[in-house]
């Protein structure tokens, strides 16, 4: 059985009575369908060989300059964007 107050309670969560009722047969409901899913074949044998997965070469290039996307910034200092501090 699943524990689904545990759950909600991970999940900082609240939920009634009813809904644990509800939700935990539908978890249920999950895990024998994912209980039920057919074994593939991990070996590679599913990939096509006539259509191989041809990846683009990642290259850097700069497409704008650093000055106009700077001009966009409410605050610089020093060639940065100044932001509020966040952490004490």
């Amino acid at each position: 059985m699943i524990d689904i107050k545990h759950i909600a309670k991970l999940s900082k969560l609240r939920i009634t009575a009813q809904e644990e009722e509800k939700f935990a047969e539908e978890m249920e409901k999950i895990v024998d369908m994912i209980q039920n899913l057919p074994q593939l074949d991990d070996t590679g044998a599913l990939i096509d060989p006539s259509n191989p997965m041809i990846l683009r070469e990642d290259t850097a290039a700069q497409h704008f300059k650093r000055d106009a996307l700077m001009q966009n910034a409410p605050q610089t200092k020093a060639g940065c964007v100044v932001v509020p501090k966040v952490v004490e």
